[in-house]
C-alpha cells in the first residue's frame, strides 16, 4: 500500500481531528485560532460533485481569514474515477476519496458532506446525470444538508449556465445548488424533513469563476465584474506560521488516488465569486458584508460576546489557563441560548478550548483493534490533568454500560490509568460504510436513516462519556473509544476500534473464469475475528453448477488467524455467467460477509464489510502464446484476469528493460495511464519499440493527454495524438469496421454481442490522430455525437505489431465481461498465426 507521511505546520490548525488519528495537542496560537472562530457566527458552503473538484484555496481562507464555520458538499464520494496509489475501485475508491476528503479537511479546516448520489463515470451532460442520479432524490439531499447546516453564502465550484461543456455531474451540482436555493424555505418543499429540521434561507449564492471558465485571461480581464466579489486569498497567517496558499496545497495533496500531490505555493493570489442570487455585499472583498455574524445574531449573545471578545482582545498566550473562569461562564451562559442551532455548535467548539487551556488529556483506548457484539474487550482510560486546574471526574460512563461513578480528583499532572472490561451489546451493528449497506442503483446509494444523509461516515458504535467537574461546574465530553498501538518502525499509531462479525470469508479473485468444462479448486479464506472460532461454511451457487460438498467445517484457535478451506466448482457445458457466495456458519448464525482493509499512511485504515461473492463465467475462449510481461501503470488488476485464462503473468519492473529482456514474452502489455506514472520509461521507450521491432505484440493500455514528460510525446513508432475522446455509455452501439483483421478474427471470431454487458463505460482518452500505418478497429460514440474511432488501433512495426487501446479493459476484465477477454485474448494472439491480408481494412 501507498506511503504517506506529513509533517507541516497547517495540520497544527485548530480542526477536529478524525476519530481515528492521534489526539489534537493544542499550541496557544492553535487555542487563539479556535478563539476567533469561537467569537464568529457566520457559514459558507461549498458545492461541487467529486472529491478534488473543491477549491481548497477558497475553503481555507473562508475558515482560517474570516474565520467562517465552512463546508464542502460533495454530491458524489468519487466511486467513478481511477485510482493512482492502489487497486481500490468503485465502492472501495469512493471509501478511500471519502477518507481522503475527511483528510483534507482537516488541514483546511472544513467540514465535509455528501449526497446519496453514486459517481457512476464520466458524464456529458446534466440530462443523462440527473437522470440515472435520480434528480429529485439528489435535490432532496441538497435541500437536507442547506437546511442542516444553514450556510449564509453558498459558493458554486461550477457554473449551472453552461450544460455540456464539461463533466454532466459539475454541471449538475451546479443546477441542483441553484434549485435548493429557492427550496430550502419552502415548508411545502420536501416537508418530511421538517419532523427534525428548519426551513432556512440563505442571504447569497455565487459562483467560483476563474479565467478558465472564459477561455483566456485576456477575455476575463475584459469581463464585466461588477457582480464579482475578489479575495486574495494567498494571506499569511502569523499565528499558524503558514500561508493560506500552503495550507490549502497540503490540503489538495490530500488526494493521492487522484494524482493531485503538489508544491506549496505562496504569495498572492486572487480569488474570484459571482454574485448568482441574494443581496449584493457592500464590500467587494468580504463575502460576509451586512450579515451579522457577531454573537449579537442570537438572542442572549450579546452577554456571551463580551465575555469572549474580551478573551480574544486580552489572549494570555503564555498562560492559556488563566481564562477559564471565564471560558466556563461562558459555556453556561451559551448552554441557555433558545437558538438550539448555534447552541449546539458553539457548546461543542468552547468545550474543545475549555479542555486545551485546562491541559486536560482524555482517552478511551480497546487493547484490540476490534471486538464483536456480545463478546468483552478490555478498555485503557487514560485521564491527565496537565495544568493546576481544579477539576475532578464525577462519572465515566460509556455507550456499553456504567464504567465509573465516583468521584476522582485529578492531581496537576498525575496521570490516572483505569483497565476495565466492558461487553459488546449483542444488538451493536458491525462496522460499516452505511452507504453500502444495502444495494442501491447505479446512481443512487441506499441509505437506512435519514439522519445519516450528509454524513460522511458511519456514527461509530462504541463511545466514552467523562463527567468532569471544574470547582462545581459538571462538563460532558464525549470521546469514541480508539485502538492504540505502537509498532517498531511506526512508533505510537491510531486506528478505529471496529465491530466486526465472529469470521468473514473471502475468495482470492472475484472473478473466475472457465475456459474449458474442467473443475476448478476454488479456495475460500475464512478468517476469524474471535479466539477459539468452530463452524462450518458452504458455498451458495446456480444452477447448471456442481460442487463437490455441500459443507466444509473450519476451527480457528486464535483472533486474526485464517484458514482455507477448499471447494472443487465444475462449470455448465455451455457458456454461462453467475455468481457464487460462501456462507460461514457459526453457533447457528449465517455470516455472508467479507472483510476489505484499506491502509494508507496518510488516511485512518478503513475496515470494510461487503457481500462475499466472486462472478463465476463458462467461457469459450481460444487463446495463443504462454508468457505475458506486464508493466505496472498506476494500478489495475488486468494481471490476475490474465492468469485467470491460463497466462503466465510476469510483472516487468521498468528499470531492468534493456536490449532483448522483453524477447522472452509473447506479448507486452502497459498497464493504464503507465506514461503519466511511471518516469522511468521515457529511458525505455527505445527498448519497448525494438521489442516490437524484432516481432514482439506490444499492447499500450489508455494514458491521460497531457499529464506527462514532454519526452512521452511519442509513445508510438508512428505519430499518434492523445485526445480527450471518450465513450461514456458502456451500453453504446459499437461497429467492426475492420471485420478482416485479425483483432476481431483470430482466435476468437468477435461479434457485436460481444460489447453486451460493459460496465460504466466504453473508453477514454482515445487517440483523435494517426498515422495511416495505424488500422482503426472499431467505430462508437455518445447520443448525439460523431463516431470514435480510435479506441482501438493496431500498427505492423518491423516483425511485430504495436496496439493502443483506450478501451477500459481495467474494468471489463475484473468484472468477468466475456466478449472483453474475447477481445483481449485476441490481442494478445496477434501475429502468432498468418492471417490473410490483416491490414487490408483502413477504416
Amino acid at each position: 500500500m501507498g506511503k504517506f507521511t506529513v509533517f507541516y505546520t497547517a495540520l497544527l490548525l485548530g480542526v477536529q481531528l478524525s476519530f481515528a488519528q492521534a489526539p489534537k495537542k493544542n499550541s496557544s496560537s492553535d487555542i487563539y485560532h479556535s478563539l476567533q472562530k469561537l467569537n464568529f457566527l457566520g457559514s459558507a458552503l461549498y458545492i461541487a460533485a467529486h472529491p478534488d473538484d473543491e477549491n481548497t484555496r477558497l475553503i481555507s481562507y473562508l475558515s482560517n481569514h474570516d474565520k467562517a464555520r465552512t463546508a464542502y458538499l460533495s454530491l458524489t464520494r468519487g466511486d467513478g474515477g481511477q485510482n493512482l496509489i492502489g487497486p481500490e475501485l468503485r465502492e472501495l475508491l469512493g471509501v478511500l476519496r471519502t477518507q481522503e476528503l475527511l483528510a483534507a479537511r482537516r488541514v483546511d479546516g472544513g467540514q465535509q458532506f455528501f449526497s446519496r448520489a453514486n459517481d457512476f463515470g464520466y458524464s456529458k451532460h446534466p440530462d443523462e446525470t440527473l437522470d440515472i442520479w435520480n434528480k429529485k432524490e439528489v435535490l432532496g439531499d441538497v435541500v437536507r444538508i442547506i437546511r442542516k447546516f444553514r450556510p449564509d453564502v453558498i459558493i458554486n465550484r461550477f457554473d449551472h449556465r453552461s450544460p455540456g461543456t464539461t463533466h454532466g455531474h459539475h454541471t449538475s451540482s451546479a443546477m441542483l445548488s441553484v434549485e435548493a436555493f429557492d427550496l430550502v424555505n419552502d415548508a411545502k418543499a420536501y416537508p418530511n424533513q421538517l419532523t427534525s429540521l428548519k426551513p432556512w434561507q440563505p442571504k447569497r449564492l455565487f459562483f467560483n469563476t476563474s479565467w478558465w471558465f472564459y477561455g483566456s485571461q485576456e477575455k476575463f480581464e475584459k469581463a464585466d465584474k461588477s457582480k464579482m466579489l475578489n479575495f486574495d486569498v494567498g494571506v499569511y497567517y502569523p499565528t499558524l506560521g503558514v500561508s493560506n496558499n500552503e495550507i490549502a496545497a497540503l490540503a489538495s495533496s490530500q488526494h493521492l488516488c487522484q494524482g493531485f500531490g503538489r508544491l506549496a505555493t505562496r504569495g498572492s493570489q486572487n480569488e474570484y465569486i459571482e454574485l448568482l442570487k441574494g443581496d449584493m455585499p457592500d464590500s467587494k472583498s468580504d463575502i460576509f458584508a451586512g450579515i451579522n455574524t457577531k454573537w449579537s445574531r442570537v438572542d442572549g449573545g450579546e452577554a456571551i460576546g463580551q465575555i469572549l471578545y474580551a478573551i480574544e482582545k486580552d489572549f494570555d498566550f503564555a498562560n492559556p489557563s488563566a481564562h477559564l473562569p471565564q471560558l466556563l461562564q461562558a459555556h453556561q451562559l451559551i448552554s441557555t441560548l433558545e437558538d438550539a442551532h448555534w447552541k449546539e455548535i458553539k457548546l461543542k467548539e468552547i468545550e474543545d478550548i475549555i479542555l486545551s487551556v485546562s491541559g486536560i488529556y482524555l482517552e478511551a483506548s480497546a487493547v484490540e483493534a476490534s471486538s464483536n457484539p456480545g463478546e468483552k474487550v478490555g478498555l485503557n482510560i487514560e485521564v491527565l490533568n496537565r495544568k493546576a486546574t481544579a477539576v475532578a471526574i464525577d462519572r465515566l460512563e460509556l455507550s456499553t454500560g456504567m464504567v465509573l461513578d465516583s468521584t476522582i480528583a485529578l492531581q496537576e499532572n498525575q496521570r490516572i490509568q483505569l483497565e476495565k472490561e466492558i461487553e459488546i451489546p449483542a444488538t451493536t451493528d458491525y462496522t460499516s460504510a452505511y452507504w453500502l449497506n444495502s444495494k442501491g442503483t447505479l446512481g443512487m446509494y441506499q441509505v437506512e436513516k435519514a439522519e445519516w444523509i450528509g454524513k460522511p461516515e458511519t456514527p461509530r458504535a462504541v463511545h466514552a462519556n467523562f463527567v468532569l467537574n471544574f470547582d462545581g461546574y459538571p462538563l460532558d465530553i464525549k470521546r469514541p473509544v480508539v485502538y492504540r498501538y505502537a509498532r517498531p518502525d511506526k512508533g505510537e499509531l491510531y486506528q478505529p476500534f471496529e465491530i466486526l462479525p465472529p469470521a468473514t470469508a473471502s475468495f482470492d479473485d472475484k472473478v473466475l473464469i472457465f475456459a474449458d468444462g474442467k473443475a476448478k479448486r476454488i479456495p475460500v479464506t475464512i478468517k476469524a475475528h474471535k479466539d477459539n472460532l468452530k463452524g462450518e461454511v458452504q458455498l451458495d451457487y446456480s444452477q447448471g453448477w456442481v460442487v463437490d460438498a455441500e459443507t466444509k467445517p473450519f476451527e480457528i484457535a486464535k483472533k486474526g488467524d485464517e484458514q482455507v478451506v477448499v471447494f472443487s466448482l465444475t462449470p455448465p457445458e455451455n457458456q454461462d455467467e453467475s455468481r457464487i457466495s460462501p456462507i460461514i456458519k457459526v453457533n447457528g448464525k449465517e455470516i455472508r460477509k467479507e472483510l476489505v482493509t484499506i491502509a494508507y499512511d496518510h488516511v485512518p485504515t478503513q475496515s470494510i464489510l461487503l457481500p462475499s461473492e466472486a462472478k463465476v463465467v463458462r467461457l469459450n475462449i481460444e487463446r495463443l502464446g504462454e508468457n505475458i510481461g506486464y508493466i505496472m501503470g498506476a494500478g489495475d488488476d488486468v494481471p490476475t484476469s490474465l492468469e485467470q485464462i491460463g497466462y503466465n503473468v510476469i510483472t516487468v519492473d521498468p528499470a531492468a528493460i534493456q536490449k532483448g529482456s522483453l524477447d522472452k514474452f509473447d506479448a507486452v502489455v502497459v498497464g493504464i495511464r503507465a506514461y503519466n506514472v511511471v518516469n522511468e520509461l521515457k529511458f525505455k521507450q527505445r527498448y519497448l519499440l525494438d521489442y516490437v521491432n524484432e516481432g514482439g505484440n506490444l499492447i499500450v493500455q489508455y494514458n491521460t493527454a497531457g499529464r506527462w514528460n514532454k519526452q512521452f510525446e511519442n509513445i508510438a513508432p508512428y505519430p499518434l495524438k492523445l485526445s480527450r475522446d471518450r465513450v461514456t455509455d458502456e451500453n453504446s452501439t459499437v461497429s467492426i469496421i475492420a471485420k478482416k483483421h485479425a483483432l476481431v478474427n483470430f482466435p476468437n471470431p468477435i461479434e457485436e454481442k460481444d460489447f453486451e454487458g460493459w460496465v460504466q463505460e466504453r473508453g477514454l482518452y482515445f487517440p483523435n490522430e494517426w498515422n495511416s500505418e495505424f488500422t482503426p478497429i472499431l467505430s462508437m460514440n455518445d447520443k448525439g455525437e460523431s463516431a470514435k474511432k480510435g479506441s482501438l488501433l493496431v500498427a505492423p512495426y518491423g516483425k511485430g505489431h504495436y496496439i493502443y487501446t483506450g478501451l477500459s479493459f481495467f474494468r471489463e476484465l475484473p468484472a468477468g465481461v466475456s466478449g472483453a477477454y474475447k477481445l483481449f485474448a485476441n490481442m494478445l494472439s496477434l501475429g502468432k498465426e498468418k492471417v490473410e491480408n490483416p491490414n487490408d481494412v483502413k477504416g
